[in-house]
This record gives C-alpha cells, sequence and structure tokens, in this order.
C-alpha cells in the first residue's frame, strides 16, 4: 500500500497563519455565511410563523432553501480556501462563486452519505473508514469541476495510505473547534477559518503526492 505523508501540525499552523493575516475577511466571511444560511429560517420563525400562522408547506420551503443555500456556501468556502492555498488573493463575493457546481454537489452528497450510512449500519467502524476516503469529493468538485461519481473515486485514490493520519487529523480539527465553541462561540471566529484552510492544505498534499495528479 502507498503511504501518502502529510504533517497534521504544518497543516494547523498553515490555517493558523492564513487565519491571523486576514482575520477580519474570515470573520466578514462567516458571519455572511451564517446569515445566508440560517437567515430564511430565522426570517420564518420571527416573522411569517410568528405574525401570520404556521404553514408546513412554508417551512418546507424555506428549510429548502437554506439547504440549497448551505451547500452553495460551503462550495464557496472550499474554492475560496483553495485559493489562500496557491497563494491567490478571494473575495467574499467568491462565496457565491461555485453555485454552478450545485447539482454535482447535491447528488455526490446523496451518494456519500448512503456510503456513510451502510458502512455505520456495518458496525460504525466501516461507515467512519468510508467517511474518511470518500471525504475530498466536494473538493474534486470545485477544485477539478470532476463529476458525480467521478469525485468519489479521485478521493478514493488520493486517500489511500493516509487513512490513520487523516483520522487524527479529524479528531484534531473537532477539537480545535470545540475551543472555540468553549470561548463563547466567540473562538469560533478563529478556529473554523484555520480548521477550514488546514483541510484544504491537507488536500493539495494528498493530491501533489497522487500518481494520476488527481
Amino acid at each position: 500500500m502507498t503511504t501518502k505523508n502529510f504533517s497534521k501540525g504544518e497543516a494547523i499552523r498553515f490555517g493558523w497563519q492564513i487565519m491571523k493575516s486576514d482575520f477580519w475577511f474570515f470573520a466578514a466571511l462567516l458571519i455572511l455565511a451564517g446569515v445566508i444560511q440560517f437567515g430564511p429560517d430565522v426570517i420564518y420563525q420571527l416573522l411569517i410563523k410568528g405574525l401570520i400562522k404556521e404553514s408546513p408547506i412554508l417551512a418546507f420551503t424555506v428549510d429548502l432553501i437554506g439547504w440549497i443555500l448551505s451547500i452553495i456556501v460551503g462550495l464557496g468556502l472550499i474554492k475560496i480556501s483553495l485559493n489562500f492555498c496557491d497563494n491567490l488573493k478571494s473575495k467574499i463575493g467568491d462565496l457565491f462563486s461555485q453555485y454552478q457546481l450545485f447539482f454535482r454537489a447535491f447528488f455526490a452528497g446523496i451518494l456519500y452519505g448512503l456510503i456513510c450510512l451502510l458502512g455505520m449500519i456495518l458496525f460504525i467502524i466501516p461507515g467512519i473508514y468510508l467517511g474518511i476516503r470518500f471525504w475530498f469529493y466536494d473538493y474534486f468538485i470545485v477544485d477539478k469541476k470532476a463529476g458525480v461519481i467521478e469525485s468519489l473515486k479521485k478521493s478514493w485514490r488520493i486517500t489511500k495510505g493516509s487513512v490513520w493520519n487523516l483520522f487524527l487529523f479529524i479528531l484534531i480539527l473537532i477539537g480545535i473547534n470545540l475551543l472555540g465553541i468553549l470561548c463563547f462561540l466567540i473562538g469560533l471566529f478563529a478556529t473554523i477559518p484555520t480548521t477550514i484552510l488546514a483541510t484544504a492544505i491537507v488536500y493539495r498534499k494528498l493530491l501533489s503526492q497522487s500518481p494520476e495528479g488527481g
């Protein structure tokens, strides 16, 4: 088995340094992303449901809009993080720049979820393993404009030999964001960008060691 190497510490330090140098950019980015993702539901709960009446159909529509926006924003965050990895400048508008990839991400996300669910049914550990192997599917959709199946295949290839290292890396990311939560949630303005950027640089490291180059 070919082992691909990356340093968890170097990835975290990379994310931390970039976050510090562009802190206000990331703070504005996270606030906007939060408003976009949760704004429709807040409007429904405070205005429509509170002032008019509760409507299951309208509630479903609001949830659907929020979910669609969440996928688009997630793709935009990946694009921005990859730009920083490639020493390219990003702007707030890049948060919406990947909207045309929505359907690829949607169907690939469904497949990813089903694969992980099947693995979890098979005594949890296979689910964790499969979740890690296919983890970078949306990075390939954004970075390489890969198709639904292609993105999953490419993620499978670049994560070969790195499952244990990636598992430990994910645990570290979770721990970092838990610290952000413990700091009265304000710490998340530092930890979320740090972990997003760290994940992007790990993707780049694994991709660079892949024979097919992704």
